[in-house]
C-alpha cells in the first residue's frame, strides 16, 4: 500500500467517522459506528460548553436534537456549529427562549455568515431570535427583550 493510497484510506475513515460517509472496505461496522456516536457525544459537549443557554434550554433533547443535526455534517468547530444549530432551530420554529436569548446576544456581538469564522462587531448592532432582543453598544452585549416563554 502505498502512502497516498494510506491517506486515502484514512481519509475515508474519516469521513465515515464525522461527515457521514461510506463505511470503508475492510472496516466492521459495529465498531466504526460506536467510535461515530462517541464523537457525536464528545462532539456535542464541546458545542454545549459554547452554547450552553441552547443546550441547558433542550434539556434532555438535547443529545438527541445535536446528534440528528450533526450526523453527516463535518464540524467546523463548537462555536459554528452551536450557531449554525441555533440558527436552523430559529427557522424551524423549535429554537427554546434560552437558545434564542444566546443567539440574539450571539448575532449582536459578533457578524458570522455561515461560512467564514465569526468577527466582532465594530458598530453598534441589535441581533433577534425567538423574540429575544440584544443590542451591542461599545463593546458590551445586552439582553433588552428576553424571549418569550
Amino acid at each position: 500500500m502505498t502512502g497516498g493510497d494510506l491517506a486515502a484510506r484514512q481519509a475515508e475513515l474519516v469521513a465515515a467517522l464525522v461527515a457521514g460517509g461510506p463505511l470503508p472496505a475492510g472496516f466492521a461496522p459495529a465498531p466504526v459506528d460506536a467510535a461515530r456516536r462517541a464523537l457525536l457525544r464528545k462532539r456535542g459537549g464541546d458545542v454545549a460548553r459554547h452554547w450552553p443557554l441552547l443546550a441547558a434550554g433542550l434539556g434532555a433533547a438535547w443529545p438527541a436534537t445535536f446528534g440528528g443535526w450533526a450526523a453527516g455534517r463535518p464540524t467546523n468547530g463548537s462555536l459554528r456549529d452551536g450557531w449554525d444549530l441555533a440558527r436552523e432551530l430559529r427557522d424551524r420554529g423549535t429554537l427554546p427562549a434560552l437558545g434564542a436569548e444566546e443567539l440574539a446576544a450571539r448575532e449582536a456581538a459578533a457578524r458570522y455568515d455561515g461560512h467564514r469564522p465569526p468577527r466582532p462587531r465594530r458598530l453598534p448592532a441589535v441581533g433577534r431570535a425567538g423574540g429575544a432582543v440584544a443590542v451591542q453598544l461599545a463593546g458590551r452585549v445586552r439582553l433588552l427583550r428576553p424571549a418569550s416563554r
